[in-house]
């Protein structure tokens, strides 16, 4: 089977002065359809970096990264955005909706760029919040809206594109805990219902609501792997403090025990 996306020795290099900074180091992984990964990392591992390439904003200075078994690491801006549009929905930690339009509104807009017509926009729109609960909030303003349903608003224009790949970058970021926990759970309805879905996280208490975590660490995969595995888990030494203070090894059994 083909993968749906795949890194092969991927390097991203940038030049600070007289210093080159690798914010990939010779990155290699492989993501099937139908997965549901977290690329978890704290602040300079590399995985909004890797984020950036995956999402095809940004191209990776050595290797290549294939989606779908295109080849787009070489590809220019114009050729970027064109399979952007077309194979990946974003989720965003700010859900970006337009103040002045409504919900249907917000969620066809992505379509009117692509050219789709007036009635195939609204088809898909409306299948979309129908999707994440929200068919009977269509007309609504997305200020008379709880963060947690502009989030759903945003999950539901991802999915009107009908993309090959759902990329969500810390999509629970502006919300409190109980509603950040109703998002991940939509998340994971949309994958047991065959949507692929990529993470991007520094919260390990949000990495583990996925089936497989990728964990980055100055620019290399330090795992690769079940996120039910002890080894998920193993921390830098530098971040120990932190685990030991979110409670993340409880957390984690309390997961194992559900």
């Amino acid at each position: 089977m083909e993968h749906l996306i795949e890194f092969k020795d991927i390097y991203k290099i940038y030049q600070m002065g007289d210093e080159a900074v690798h914010a990939l180091d010779g990155v290699s992984l492989a993501i099937d359809p139908g997965e549901f990964v977290a690329i978890v990392g704290q602040s300079g591992s590399g995985k909004s970096t890797a984020m950036n390439i995956i999402g095809c904003l940004d191209v990776p200075t050595s290797g290549t990264y294939h989606l779908g078994g295109i080849d787009v690491s070489t590809m220019d801006d114009d050729q970027q955005a064109e399979i952007r549009n077309k194979m990946l929905g974003f989720i965003f930690q700010q859900y970006n909706l337009i103040p002045k339009l409504n919900v249907l509104e917000n969620v066809e807009l992505p379509l009117l760029y692509a050219g789709i017509s007036a009635q195939e926009r609204r088809e898909r729109a409306v299948r979309s919040l129908e999707r994440v609960g929200l068919s009977d909030k269509q007309k609504n303003l997305p200020s008379q809206l709880s963060g947690g349903q502009q989030q759903r608003v945003s999950i539901a224009r991802a999915l009107a594109g009908n993309p090959s790949v759902i990329l969500a970058d810390e999509p629970t970021g502006a919300l409190d805990s109980r509603t950040g926990r109703e998002v991940l759970s939509f998340l994971q309805k949309l994958n047991r219902e065959g949507d692929t879905v990529v993470l991007i996280t520094h919260d390990n208490s949000i990495a583990v609501k996925a089936k497989r975590i990728v964990r980055l660490q100055d620019g290399k995969v330090i795992y690769d792997g079940d996120s039910q595995d002890p080894q998920a888990v193993v921390q830098p030494e530098e971040e120990a403090s932190e685990a030991s203070e979110d409670g993340f090894g409880a957390l984690v059994g309390e997961e194992a025990a559900e």
